[in-house]
């Protein structure tokens, strides 16, 4: 049988698990592996729960056991491909409404269409807003994410309380641990990839701080772009020359403006580039990019499901592996799953830890 995990009061809430009785953990299908971990973590078993697909594609759900006057927590990265996880997630806050859950916590790591969060041109949708919109009405009474591309996203939700967890709070420690002992004396800049990155930057690089990582500047590199995913070229604010460079973001999609960023910082003198990103999409040639670039880590979460040819036995991955290291969010997750359950403050889980758990 499994045994409960025990959490410690530096990396945690100091109340100890409740009984898997008082509230139950669902996942959906589009990330598994994390919602096996973040039940690990919790020391609960998963709900039962079937999510499959009808021959036409559509949703098949059942529910396996009882949730009446339960308190559930559903994980549900909508992730590629997107619209099929969204409907999933729709439908299953649905399932348990009708099966008079107390209420629907829906845990989110990656919130999909957060990019669309503003109208950019004429007669377009606010799809973050819309998503937020459907999520309300389909029964949705709290929303947990990890770096939502936009923290104004929050404020679409206009009756669920959201919950912004930052994977840094993992990220940091580990490269602390890893990473950071190889730059020895050596200053280090930190990399914000545009203007509206700058505050996930300085959080970053205050997060290095309180670990007691010293001589670290800011950076921010101004791009032209020509569309997304292709810039031309690329201009810094801030000194790197000399320095070991960490460029931090919410995101890799195709991985074109990352690794165009690395390739231009090391002509600029950095003595070496490295990028920490939440959700790693790794969608079309990313991956391809990534083992040809000058990149020398990315650190990323795994709010995503990580793409086979990473995990691969081939050359080729294990070339990619060198590079990319994945710090699971599921510890984060499940810290924060105690603190809404048992009623104390999430703030806390936005402090990096001193010790690695």
């Amino acid at each position: 049988s499994r045994t409960r995990s025990s959490m410690s009061s530096t990396s945690g809430p100091s109340s100890a698990p409740l009984s898997s009785t008082a509230y139950k953990l669902f996942a959906g299908s589009a990330n598994p592996e994390l919602a096996e971990k973040v039940s690990e973590a919790l020391g609960i078993p998963l709900g039962k729960a079937t999510v499959g697909r009808f021959n036409d594609g559509e949703c098949n759900i059942q529910l396996g056991e009882n949730v009446r006057n339960t308190h559930v927590f559903l994980v549900q990265s909508t992730c590629p491909p997107v619209n099929d996880a969204m409907m999933e997630l729709f439908l299953m806050v649905r399932c348990f409404r009708r099966a008079s859950a107390r209420t629907v916590t829906a845990i989110v790591p990656y919130y999909g269409y957060a990019r669309q969060d503003r109208k950019t041109t004429a007669r377009v949708p606010i799809s973050a807003s819309d998503v937020a919109m459907l999520l309300e009405a389909a029964g949705v009474d709290r929303m947990l994410s990890v770096d939502l591309h936009c923290g104004q996203i929050q404020g679409f939700f206009h009756h669920a309380p959201v919950d912004n967890l930052h994977a840094f709070v993992e990220h940091v420690p580990f490269m602390v641990k890893e990473i950071i002992p190889s730059y020895g004396d050596n200053p280090i800049a930190i990399v914000s990839p545009d203007a509206g990155g700058v505050a996930r930057a300085k959080m970053f690089m205050e997060a290095l701080t309180s670990m007691n990582v010293s001589n670290i500047s800011l950076a921010i590199t101004i791009k032209h772009r020509v569309k997304a995913g292709e810039v031309e070229g690329m201009n810094i604010v801030g000194e790197i020359k000399g320095k070991h460079c960490i460029i931090v973001d919410d995101m890799i999609d195709t991985a074109g403006t990352l690794c165009k960023s690395a390739d231009s910082l090391r002509e600029m003198g950095a003595l070496s580039v490295s990028a920490c990103c939440t959700h790693a999409l790794f969608s079309g040639p990313a991956l391809d990019r990534i083992g040809k670039s000058s990149l020398q880590h990315v650190i990323v979460a795994d709010t995503i499901p990580i793409s086979k040819d990473v995990e691969e036995g081939s050359p080729a991955s294990f070339a990619l592996k060198e590079k990319i290291k994945v710090v699971s969010c599921a510890r984060l997750l499940a810290q924060a799953i105690l603190s809404i359950n048992c009623g104390t403050s999430v703030s806390s889980l936005f402090a990096v830890s001193k010790t690695m758990g």
